[in-house]
């Protein structure tokens, strides 16, 4: 038995509304142990709406609903879905009770158009909306078909999903088995590279194991169903630890965990602490940085310095290589990790400087290349150099500038 979620609005299609409810359900699908292959998303036509059920009951023995349910000409969500079964809508007394109840509270007086959300299929059950104005239903217009239809509203619809859906499934028989995924996080290596060297296990089926990149970041999920987390964890934990070992240094962490996040970790272990030097990244370093709760214990602040003199007068980078070499170049680099070290008086220092665009280039300095300096402990400095590119774009660049610079501050942590 297979689930199919079923979006309806033409503000979806538009991109006017970021469509949540489209994940929250696929989540909680997913610890019900409910399959789940298929997504769609309709605007408001009745013909279109149609075409769309009758695509999903031929694969699909649960049909879940969002949007549509509300009083305006183009709420249509009911009306079409009871047309197709060619049921006749009946007004539901307590439902037109509940909606007038709800205005009264507020001091309002209902519309006439409101009546209309009263107005269920015959047969069908009620979904209370303990919030709204709009119910939805729990139908079963034919054997082996459940239809649930849930407001667009997301703190509605996930209300009504844990309050009505979630035990009714439940009781159904489901929910006795989950869906657990871990996600592997890596840098530093492509997504069909990695995928190269775990590709004897893209085929396995308990768990599973899925690459996909965003972000210029690789993660690999693995999931697993099974009738606990604790369980779905145990199968699960064989396969992330070979591919950890596989993937060596690449490997950072899993779930939540982030660049900024992990390497906070690594210093406080160290009883460490670091500074930075921005040129082009314009702070994005010591934001990821700063996004960390607790961070104050490891970072003591940094220095953006975008024009020249500052970098000479602040982090001490010498006036000759910057005239010599300019100021995206691996001395310069090197000299601003060194002399943020230094001005805070930290275990480590970054600098980064590069060319982020739109514009700025030089045929020998492209947009998107970036140097970034480290300075550690012990007094050495080194610096590296990317070539991020310019298609993706000036926040692209900066990004991955981060992203690089962090990862390299890692490698250097790990034990």
């Amino acid at each position: 038995m297979t689930a199919e979620l079923i979006c309806i609005g033409t503000e979806l299609l538009l991109g006017d509304i970021l469509n949540t409810n489209a994940q929250y359900i696929a989540q909680q699908l997913a610890s019900l142990g409910i399959p789940h292959f298929y997504q769609a998303v309709v605007g408001d036509n009745p013909d279109r709406i149609k075409r769309i059920i009758q695509n999903a009951i031929d694969r699909s023995n649960i049909l879940i609903f969002t949007g549509g349910l509300g009083p305006t000409p183009d709420d249509l969500t009911i009306a079409t879905i009871a047309d197709f079964f060619n049921t006749k809508l009946v007004e539901r007394q307590e439902v037109l009770d509940d909606i007038q109840q709800k205005f009264a509270r507020r001091g309002r007086t209902m519309a006439a158009s409101n009546r209309k959300q009263a107005l269920l299929p015959e047969g069908a059950d009620v979904l209370h909306n303990p919030v709204g104005s709009a119910p939805g239903i729990i139908w079963q217009p034919r054997p082996n078909l459940t239809i649930l239809t849930f407001p667009g509203v997301p703190a509605e619809m996930r209300q009504m999903w844990q309050d009505t859906a979630v035990p009714y499934l439940k009781n159904q028989g489901w929910g006795r088995e989950l869906f657990y995924s871990c996600t592997l996080k890596f840098w530093g290596i492509s997504e069909s590279e990695l995928a190269e060297k775990v590709s004897s296990l893209l085929d396995s089926q308990n768990p599973t194991v899925a690459p996909y990149a965003n972000h210029g970041e690789v993660k690999l999920r693995v999931s697993a169903r099974a009738t606990s987390q604790t369980e779905a964890e145990q199968l699960i934990t064989p396969v992330a630890s070979q591919i950890q070992n596989i993937a060596g240094l690449h490997y950072y962490g899993c779930n939540d965990d982030t660049l900024a996040s992990v390497v906070g970790q690594l210093l406080q272990t160290r009883g460490q602490t670091l500074a930075v030097a921005e040129s082009c990244t314009g702070g994005s370093l010591g934001k990821a940085l700063t996004d960390i709760p607790g961070s104050s214990t490891y970072f003591w602040g940094g220095v953006i310095a975008y024009e020249n003199r500052i970098k000479e007068r602040l982090l001490e980078v010498s006036a000759d290589d910057l005239a010599a070499h300019g100021a995206v170049s691996h001395p310069v680099a090197k000299q601003m990790a060194a002399g943020v070290r230094e001005r805070f008086g930290t275990d480590w220092g970054i600098g980064i400087t590069g060319i982020a665009g739109p514009g700025g280039e030089t045929p020998e300095k492209p947009v998107g290349l970036v140097y970034i300096g480290l300075a550690s402990p012990d007094g050495t400095v080194e610096s590296f150099e990317y070539q991020i590119g310019e298609t993706r774009g000036r926040e692209w660049v900066r990004r991955v500038s981060v992203s690089h610079a962090l990862d390299r501050l890692r490698r250097s942590l790990e034990p």
